[in-house]
C-alpha cells in the first residue's frame, strides 16, 4: 500500500509541475473581475467544481452550482467555470455557448486546449493528466478512468483559492472563514 499511496502522490505531483501558473493566476484574475461565478462539470469533475464552489464561498465570492435549484441566471459580467478533461462533453459545451451567447466568460480546466470547449473559453488551465479516455499523448497512472485529472484540477484549483487569499487579507482568517463552514452537519 505504501508504494501505491507514494505512486500516486508522484504522478499527481509531476503533473501540477507541469501545469502553467500563469494560467491559474489568468482564472484567479478573471474571477476577482466577475460579478459573479457558475461552476459546473459532469461526474467527478462536477464533484470537484462543487469543492471549488464551497471553497469559493467560505472566502466570500457569490458562486453557483449550474444545474442546483437555486442556481439563477447567468447574466454578462458573470463568469462560468468548467471541468472537463475532454472538454468535449456535450452540456458543458452547450453551457459554454449559452454563457458566450450573453456575454458571460468562460474559463475551462481540462487536459486538451485544441477541445470544443477550449476554443470558446476566454481562459483555460491545462491540467496534463491522464483522462478516461487513455490518449498517447496522457502521462501513463496506475489509476482508474480520470482520477489523476479529478485529483489534480481539485489540487490546482485550491491552488487559486490560496492565491486569491493571499490578495484578500480580509478573507485570509480562520475565523470567518469557519463562520461560513455548514453548522448544519
Amino acid at each position: 500500500m505504501r508504494k501505491t499511496i507514494t505512486t500516486i502522490a508522484s504522478e499527481v505531483s509531476e503533473v501540477l509541475y507541469r501545469i502553467d501558473a500563469n494560467e491559474a493566476i489568468t482564472l484567479a484574475e478573471k474571477i476577482q473581475q466577475a460579478n459573479r461565478i457558475f461552476v459546473a462539470g459532469t461526474g467527478r469533475s462536477g464533484l470537484i467544481s462543487k469543492v471549488f464552489a464551497m471553497r469559493m464561498m467560505h472566502i466570500g465570492f457569490p458562486i453557483y452550482v449550474v444545474g442546483e435549484t437555486i442556481t439563477p441566471s447567468i447574466e454578462a459580467d458573470d463568469l462560468l467555470v468548467i471541468l472537463s478533461g475532454s472538454g468535449s462533453t456535450g452540456t458543458l459545451k452547450y453551457f459554454a455557448e449559452k454563457a458566450k451567447a450573453i456575454d458571460a466568460k468562460v474559463a475551462l480546466v481540462t487536459t486538451n486546449r485544441e477541445s470544443m470547449i477550449g476554443k470558446i473559453s476566454d481562459s483555460i488551465i491545462v491540467v496534463p493528466a491522464a483522462t478516461k479516455k487513455r490518449l498517447s499523448s496522457e502521462p501513463a497512472t496506475i489509476q482508474p478512468l480520470g482520477s489523476q485529472f479529478d485529483q489534480s484540477a481539485h489540487l490546482v484549483l485550491d491552488a487559486v483559492i490560496a492565491y486569491l487569499l493571499e490578495r484578500l487579507p480580509e478573507a485570509n482568517n480562520h475565523t470567518a472563514l469557519n463562520q461560513k463552514h455548514a453548522n448544519l452537519e
